[in-house]
């Protein structure tokens, strides 16, 4: 019975999750010798969220080491940023997935959402 609800919940309520793209990244070359680079772009389809955190894991989900300009974005309601994602050589062959988690505030009970994409 609870399954039916947080089913019907899920489908009808304010439960949009936020969007991230490409959905299979690709690792290219920077301009730094040995470092890789990826570029993502998220999309916040949630009024109730403006802050995201970036995560890059393999493929048992434990973290893999990367470098981004921020690792928690803000992103304000029907907004997207790009952000370029650094990874060195020797790491990237380990990084199966790269994750955004919506970051909320206070003590409600709201849905955090959480989008990953595989790299290829």
């Amino acid at each position: 019975m609870y399954r039916s609800i947080i089913l019907i919940v899920l489908l009808c309520g304010n439960a949009i999750a936020h969007e991230m793209t490409p959905t299979y990244p690709k690792w290219s070359v920077s301009h730094m010798q040995g470092i890789h680079k990826t570029t993502m772009e998220i999309f916040n389809r949630r009024k109730d969220v403006e802050y995201y955190e970036i995560g890059i894991f393999d493929e048992e989900w434990k973290p893999v080491p990367f470098v981004t300009s921020y690792k928690i974005l803000k992103i304000k309601h029907l907004s997207s940023v790009k952000f370029d994602v650094y990874m060195s050589a020797k790491h990237s062959p380990r990084a199966e997935y790269i994750c955004s988690i919506s970051k909320l505030r206070g003590d409600n009970m709201m849905i955090a959402s959480k989008i990953c994409s595989r790299f290829k």
